[in-house]
């Protein structure tokens, strides 16, 4: 007959079902506990790492081939704003222009969606500069902007520091520098 598993252990002689349990138990349980956790953070970290690469490899696939792609629009766009021009000089000479005043038409078309699309360029690149994250890493005493921004618990908000930081600037009538004599790059 087999025993019952179930059935509670007997205790120790001396000891009750209801006392708590020793310290040997105690630090056997917090090291088999420790264990676990490294190894659970070991496992997350290699599953982490697996996922970074793997992410990284698409990326790397999927911008050679988003460079061709981008390069074939580009081509394509551009024939088909030449063949739209001449097109459109073709009706004004039709229609009565001179040669040299339709092709000055076709150019200022051109000229002003360059100029409209250069402007959105510069606009959007503005982005590019992380303005919001260096922001809350000065903060955290982290970059060339850390001298000048208050302290993570403090109660100033960061684009006010920066603000501070600029109308200092514009009084000394100089850029605030780093440690090696560059300009500090406004957030």
């Amino acid at each position: 007959m087999q025993a019952n598993e179930d059935a509670p252990q007997a205790a120790p002689r001396g000891a009750s079902p209801d006392d708590p349990p020793g310290i040997e138990e105690t630090l056997r349980g917090l090291r088999d506990d420790g264990q676990a956790g490294l190894e659970a953070a070991s496992d997350a970290a290699k599953a982490l790492r697996i996922l970074v690469a793997a992410d990284i490899s698409l990326a790397r696939s999927a911008f050679g081939r988003t460079l061709a792609f981008t390069g074939i629009a580009i081509a394509f766009g551009a024939s088909s704003w030449l063949l739209l021009m001449a097109a459109m000089v073709a009706a004004m000479q039709v229609a009565g222009l001179s040669w040299m005043l339709a092709l000055l038409v076709a150019a200022a078309l051109s000229i002003g969606a360059t100029a409209a699309a250069g402007y959105a360029a510069m606009r959007y690149f503005e982005h590019t500069r992380l303005k919001a994250t260096r922001r809350q890493l000065a903060r955290l005493g982290i970059g060339e902007l850390a001298d000048f921004m208050p302290d993570a618990g403090g109660v100033q908000s960061s684009a006010a520091a920066a603000d501070e930081v600029a109308k200092a600037e514009a009084q000394a009538g100089a850029p605030a520098k780093k440690g090696l004599g560059i300009d500090v790059t406004p957030p």
